[in-house]
């Protein structure tokens, strides 16, 4: 069965039109059920589909040379939403001739251009960027917000575990999973006041589908034990970055290590499985796709520098999310909570 078709930003990311065209031709030889809205230069998008029949086949052409560029403001970007590549792939998904949108593209302009486009839906007061993390576990964990919201309140913060948990749901299969907010410590006076806050919402509405386990320190974000990560995107930002940079530095600390005698070099040899595994693990393009939830339609953005491998990723991201209906899922999740807001005589979240 065919899913809507995903519009893909060709002109985003470091490398553009070339990378953003192998990406979506993996993503369709793995899965042939995806259909595809290529925006950007067509004469390039068509040298590009020169060596993937397979998605030209599958794929429609809206031609656009206008491009945001990644240090462009996203003031300034949204007054050309109407005629840049990233602007049209999100109007796609508003106007219906396309369920999602992937861009490689500035995230603050995505993020704003997106926002205008199609509104946050009922009962959620700002969008949240959430991205898949590694972790000891069987699953990847879900953490939000990195990066679009510096500034939040418990509100903000419930309303994000409510839609880290409903993604969740559908990564992990478990009807209720494990939600915790990012702190300090994790006693229950650890923290601010609106750290505090949010957890006594979420600990007094038991009728949330979601496991309510209190607060967790950054250091166990990647253990396992916890399914949902939430967080304000000032905090989020800068653990995701952490977490990056001390994945990188493990790697290039092992090869370096490898590489600095004959016996080291063997050791490599007889390891190697081991360290491909690990390399796998701590590679970002096997975890891309990062998901503004909270909006009327479903935009994916992929890491500027993700590869074919890192797109394909972030596409396949967006056509499941498209399949289990995530939108739907948050929506009815978000009535049900108000509803029981209402009858305990408590503001509703809408």
């Amino acid at each position: 069965m065919s899913l809507p078709r995903i519009a893909v930003d060709a002109m985003g990311g470091d490398e553009g039109v070339r990378v953003m065209i192998e990406g979506a031709a993996l993503a369709r030889r793995r899965h042939d059920r995806f259909k595809f809205l290529l925006v950007g230069d067509e004469v390039r998008i068509n040298a590009a589909l020169e060596n993937h029949p397979n998605l030209r086949a599958a794929s429609e052409i809206l031609h656009c040379d206008d491009v945001v560029a990644g240090d462009e403001k996203p003031t300034q970007a949204l007054r050309r939403a109407k005629t840049t590549s990233m602007g049209l792939a999100i109007n796609a998904v508003k106007t219906g001739a396309a369920g999602a949108a992937v861009s490689a593209g500035n995230t603050g302009a995505l993020m704003a251009m997106a926002k205008l486009a199609l509104r946050t839906m009922p009962g959620i007061d700002r969008p949240a960027l959430s991205a898949l993390m590694p972790t000891l576990g069987e699953n990847d964990v879900v953490m939000l917000d990195l990066g679009a919201n510096t500034d939040c309140d418990a509100r903000n913060l419930v309303q994000f575990a409510i839609m880290g948990a409903a993604y969740s749901r559908i990564i992990t299969g478990r009807d209720h999973p494990r939600v915790r907010l990012l702190n300090i410590g994790s006693e229950e006076n650890k923290g601010t006041e609106v750290l505090r806050e949010a957890a006594a919402q979420l600990n007094a509405h038991s009728e949330l589908s979601l496991q309510f386990d209190g607060f967790t320190e950054a250091d166990k974000i990647n253990r396992g034990d916890v399914d949902v990560v939430v967080t304000d995107g000032f905090s989020g930002n800068i653990a995701l970055k952490a977490i990056e940079g001390t994945a990188r530095f493990v790697a290039d600390l092992l090869r370096r290590s490898f590489a600095s005698s004959l016996r080291s070099k063997v050791g490599f040899l007889i390891s190697r499985p081991a360290t491909e595994l690990l390399k796998h693990h701590l590679d970002p393009n096997n975890h891309n796709g990062a998901v503004f939830l909270g909006l009327n339609g479903v935009v994916v953005k992929s890491h500027g520098s993700a590869s074919a491998v890192g797109v394909a990723n972030a596409v396949a991201v967006a056509a499941r999310l498209l399949e289990e209906k995530l939108t739907e899922r948050i929506e009815a999740e978000l009535e049900h909570f108000g509803a029981e807001s209402i009858r305990r005589g408590g503001k509703s979240a809408g």
